[in-house]
């Protein structure tokens, strides 16, 4: 309970932040070499560790006629750096020293390396089948993993557990609106690198939904800044088997995807919040199976983008999305590709 009443404590301290009252900038002349927090504007936290993340590179690809946002090429591999330079720049501010986080890897490596860079203790908890290159960021940043058999619930339960019982700050990236509001510079920079022009939908896989969620607040914000003009599809692309946004809306695949490991959730934090964003942005969610997700990994491959699994689900989804004609063959997509290769 007191999880549930921190989250929604600090969702109306973060939801209710002054939006800028100028004028959109020139794209030409916004400065961005202080990476995502040059959209300090839109952020509600003083900058505190930065390794330099954000503005990603967005590049076009003919291969899926839509363009991908290189996210994997951040600090630590993963869009996860977002959230973390944001979060453990909020713990610094609420006066922690230690702080702990449960993750299936890429939050915790980032969540570790940003303490790190602050300062701070970290306890990271994560699945005990968590890969060995993620592990070995957590343990490299100084980091300690607390191993916890069974599923992802099992891991969340534990590490909440440990906060209740102990005095570490709840770094948590399902839970902190401190990490949305670091996902949501996504949008910010999609936004920018288009001239202020938004693309007609954003593909992105979908677990708990840091990022999904992120970027529909991002959207919103620019949106109501008077910065953009409208806002785009939100299209999520959830593991069959660990599906239970795309359930609610269609029939799923009745097979597990464990390619896709790193969205492997059966009960995301904020499920009721993404349905929303889904219906406000006539948005969708859909489920993919291992052997398309597969498919798609070799291609990107193929292709020069060297990204971990669950990169691929978004390109799957594409495909998926196009045959259901949830999406036209002219409408304009913007992907995500996650995490880096290196970490398989």
């Amino acid at each position: 309970m007191k999880t549930i009443l921190w989250g929604r404590f600090y969702d109306t301290l973060f939801t209710h932040q002054p939006l800028p009252t100028s004028d959109r900038p020139d794209p030409g002349q916004f400065d961005t070499r202080d990476g995502l927090w040059s959209f300090d504007m839109f952020l509600p936290v003083e900058k505190g560790p930065s390794l330099g993340e954000g503005m990603t590179p967005l590049v076009s690809s003919p291969t899926w006629d839509a363009e991908y946002k290189l996210e994997y090429i951040s600090p630590t591999g993963s869009f996860k750096d977002r959230g973390a330079t944001t979060t453990i720049s909020h713990a610094i501010q609420c006066g922690a020293d230690r702080v702990v986080e449960d993750s299936s890897g890429n939050a915790g490596a980032a969540i570790a390396t940003y303490a790190a860079r602050a300062g701070l203790d970290a306890e990271i908890y994560v699945p005990a089948s968590v890969k060995d290159a993620k592990l070995q960021a957590i343990e490299r940043a100084g980091a300690t993993p607390i191993r916890i058999e069974g599923g992802r619930q099992a891991v969340t339960d534990a590490c909440i557990e440990a906060v209740e019982s102990g005095d570490a700050w709840y770094a948590s990236h399902s839970w902190s609106p401190a990490f949305f509001a670091g996902t949501a510079t996504f949008a910010y920079e999609v936004a920018l690198q288009r001239d202020w022009n938004v693309p007609d939908a954003v593909v992105m896989p979908l677990g708990h939904g840091t990022l999904f969620l992120g970027v529909y607040r991002g959207f919103k914000a620019l949106s109501e800044a008077g910065w953009i003009d409208t806002v785009p599809r939100l299209l999520g692309a959830q593991a069959a088997g660990y599906a239970p946004i795309a359930s609610e809306l269609h029939a799923v695949p009745e097979s597990e995807n464990d390619v896709a490991d790193g969205i492997q959730i059966r009960e995301p934090t904020r499920k009721q919040q993404l349905l929303n964003a889904i219906a406000e942005t006539d948005g969708d969610a859909i489920a993919i199976t291992e052997d398309d997700v597969q498919t798609e990994l070799d291609r990107l491959h193929a292709h020069g983008f060297y990204v971990e699994p669950t990169s691929a689900i978004a390109p799957a989804a594409l495909a998926a999305y196009r045959e259901r004609e949830t999406l036209e063959p002219d409408e304009d997509v913007v992907m995500p590709l996650t995490g880096h290769g290196l970490k398989i």
